[in-house]
């Protein structure tokens, strides 16, 4: 069935409606491919002349043309079906060939009419036609693709004109999705989060507070970035934000009152002043028989001015928290710290105290100092610190040394003497025994204390004895017996020498010779022994001697030749200035044995 006859068995307004859009689209295609013509109008033109002398017989003229009577040899078609197709008519407008044009290369004779049905025809249509069909049903196909693709560009058009001003879906700012958003809207919303901005402080022993942004009047300020990310996109590349997810980061510029925020750091519960612990400073103590330090104790003394700085910054940086307890400064630190070198030095000092052992020295006694008395001599505090004080610490020194002296120096101290006379005397020397070196000594001890020494040693002497004990003098001496007027030398237990002398007249005191326990100051042969000097520049007296001993200031033995006599009771009223006179010959044999620091032990 042709498409004329589906179309005729249509109702009525579906039938003239499809024909109106078949003539459109005929129409629109052929002003579309006006430019690809399948056949020429002539062509045309003369097909359709062709057909139309096929089908209907002119009468012909004088020479045979046709009479318009139906010739007995026509043959007809089969009988043709009721619903054959009616001939199209020619186009009203389209110019028909001139008849005599149509007809003038006819044949006199008149060919024989067939009839054939219209379905027929269809089927057996030239080529061209079919191809016709065909072309024109791709074009349709191609309009109709032209179309979407003009539709599409237009719909990706109108939306990159939609984002030329606005941020591609999937696109975030400061962890804000920004997506379809203006700058001027995203700036908005950086905004209000910034006016919702607040910080906790956190301090020691106090709770956590919150600075919020009113109470400083916090606002933002725009740096201009946002809009700078946005004239960075390229609108027709939208597309991209439905698959793919942009974070972007931009400084937020703000601005709030110093001022206000100086007042809010006072009013923190953490810079309030019952709420100040003052730090203390690590110590040396002495625990459990030791000395060690005690770490120093952080307080909890808020530095209003570091703690500013410290917040202000952090506000700067738009910190949502600040913790002034990672931040040393923020507080005020104690002035020793363990690790604090000179408290180090203190500790090891301290530690050597305890080390220290100092035995000393007398005879067969000995007396230690060692840690257990050190220790008491250094000062701590009701919590046991140790108060460096060094001259409390030399003064106890110095006391100590001068304790031992006293209980062992024997100068100027009285002795029991057992005379060879047989009597027990009572001698007191004051330049003779042994006698500590206080100050050399000290100075000797505080080093060794504190380096922590442990040694055995005799204290530092200024003057020593030949023995120690009560009685110092030991088996090598002289003894002088003033009252018997006779003198005696002892070496190792022996006597090695004896003689009488004449010691100093009694009847002036001015010239007696004093008791006491002496040494040998010198010997010289020969010396003039002279007398106080007097005015007019001459002496008293001047004898030239032989051999001069001196021990005791003048005070000497030596030969006197102008004596006869000697011991007795001359000393009485005819003695000497206050010499040991003695005979020349005793002299020179004394002269040549006597040792200096040979105890001389004179006694009445």
């Amino acid at each position: 069935m042709s498409s004329k006859e589906n179309r005729e068995n249509l109702p009525a307004d579906s039938a003239d409606e499809t024909a109106a859009i078949e003539e459109k689209i005929n129409a629109a295609m052929d002003r579309l491919t006006e430019d690809y013509p399948e056949t020429s109008p002539e062509e045309e033109n003369r097909e359709y002349a062709d057909y139309e002398d096929a089908s209907v017989p002119e009468e012909e003229d004088e020479e045979g043309a046709y009479s318009g009577e139906e010739p007995d040899d026509i043959e007809y078609a089969e009988d043709e079906p009721d619903d054959m197709e009616e001939e199209e008519e020619p186009d009203e407008n389209e110019e028909s060939p001139p008849i005599s044009e149509r007809s003038r290369n006819k044949s006199a004779r008149p060919n024989p009419v067939v009839y054939v049905p219209m379905d027929d025809l269809d089927e057996e249509m030239p080529l061209s036609s079919q191809k016709k069909k065909k072309h024109k049903g791709l074009k349709i196909t191609g309009l109709l693709l032209i179309m979407l693709i003009v539709i599409a560009g237009c719909a990706y058009a109108g939306v990159s004109y939609y984002y030329a001003d606005r941020f591609f879906e999937g696109t975030w700012i400061n962890g804000i999705n920004c997506s379809g958003k203006t700058a001027y809207e995203t700036e908005m919303l950086l905004a209000d989060q910034i006016q919702n901005y607040s910080i906790e402080v956190l301090a020691r022993n106090q709770e956590p507070q919150t600075i919020t942004g009113s109470q400083i009047n916090y606002q933002y300020l725009s740096s201009g970035e946002v809009l700078k990310l946005l004239k960075q996109q390229k609108p027709y590349e939208w597309i991209k934000g439905f698959y793919e997810k942009t974070n972007y980061t931009v400084s937020e510029n703000t601005s709030y009152d110093k001022t206000l925020l100086q007042n809010q750091v006072i009013s923190l519960n953490c810079a309030k002043a019952e709420n100040q612990v003052e730090p203390e400073n690590a110590y040396v103590a002495f625990k459990d028989n030791q000395f060690q330090i005690v770490p120093e104790t952080e307080g909890s003394k808020l530095n209003i001015k570091q703690a500013y700085q410290i917040l202000d910054k952090a506000i700067s940086e738009t910190q949502t928290s600040v913790d002034f307890n990672t931040a040393p400064d923020a507080y005020v630190s104690a002035e020793i710290t363990q690790n604090d070198p000179e408290l180090q030095s203190a500790l090891e000092a301290c530690n050597n105290y305890t080390k220290a052992s100092i035995t000393y020295t007398f005879g067969d006694q000995t007396v230690t100092l060692d840690g257990n008395t050190i220790k008491d001599w250094l000062q701590f505090d009701e919590k046991g610190q140790l108060l460096l004080d060094d001259a409390s610490f030399q003064q106890h020194i110095a006391d100590y040394v001068a304790q031992v002296a006293a209980q062992y120096d024997t100068v100027g101290t009285e002795r029991e003497f057992h005379t060879t006379s047989g009597r027990v005397v009572y001698v007191s020397g004051s330049a003779y025994g042994w006698a500590i070196d206080q100050s050399a000594e000290v100075a000797q001890l505080s080093q060794e204390i504190q380096s922590g020494a442990q040694v055995t040693r005799q204290p530092a002497y200024s003057q020593t004895a030949n023995s120690y004990g009560v009685n110092d003098l030991g088996d090598t001496y002289i003894e002088v017996d003033l009252s018997e007027q006779h003198m005696y030398y002892y070496q190792s237990g022996s006597l090695i020498f004896d003689s009488d002398f004449v010691s100093g007249n009694m009847s002036y005191s001015d010239r007696q010779t004093p008791s006491g326990i002496y040494t040998l100051y010198y010997k010289k042969s020969p010396d003039v022994l002279r007398g106080a000097q007097k005015p007019d520049g001459t002496y008293e007296y001047e004898e030239p001697v032989e051999y001069w001993m001196p021990f005791n200031g003048g005070i000497g033995f030596h030969d006197a030749p102008w004596r006869s006599d000697f011991g007795g009771d001359i000393y009485l009223t005819n003695g000497s200035h206050g010499c040991i006179n003695l005979p020349p010959e005793n002299a020179a044999v004394l002269y040549s044995i006597i040792q200096y620091n040979v105890p001389i032990v004179c006694f009445y």
